[in-house]
């Protein structure tokens, strides 16, 4: 079976790749974004409780519906993808945790605080947030 899938990679160099080359890209953006969403994110983001009140989510409910969906879409495409790309070429994880995170659910919240909390992550996250200028995340007891 191992034969038959070198052969098949011998035979199409090209598909390869490109395959490659668009998780490389995928690698990237997901970099960029992740970079993005830690520097942007409030540092009190995992010891408040709900959006503030003024918030536009509050504010244009047909908004807050549209945007609703779309994150949900957006998130259970990406969770789908990532569990394909744990057995195809990609980046599986990364998109799964891409995923999970836009997705809506009951839990979620605690899931979120989980993992942030874990000395190793909230060490990585504090560096990225440190080589941007801004304060540590503070987290909950």
């Amino acid at each position: 079976m191992l034969t038959q899938v070198f052969d098949w990679a011998h035979a199409h160099p090209g598909t390869i790749g490109g395959v490659v080359a668009v998780s490389l890209l995928l690698a990237l953006v997901y970099g960029a974004l992740i970079f993005v969403a830690i520097t942007r994110m409030n540092p009190d983001y995992f010891v408040r409780d709900n959006t503030p009140l003024g918030s536009w989510r509050h504010r244009h409910p047909t908004l807050r519906f549209a945007t609703h969906a779309v994150k949900n879409l957006l998130g259970g495409f990406l969770l789908l993808m990532g569990i394909a790309m744990l057995v195809l070429p990609g980046q599986g994880i990364l998109t799964m945790l891409i995923g999970i995170s836009l997705l809506d659910f009951p839990g979620k919240r605690a899931l979120e605080k989980k993992i942030v909390c874990t000395p190793a992550v909230h060490h990585a996250i504090d560096k990225i947030r440190r080589r941007a200028g801004q304060p540590p995340l503070l987290l909950p007891d």
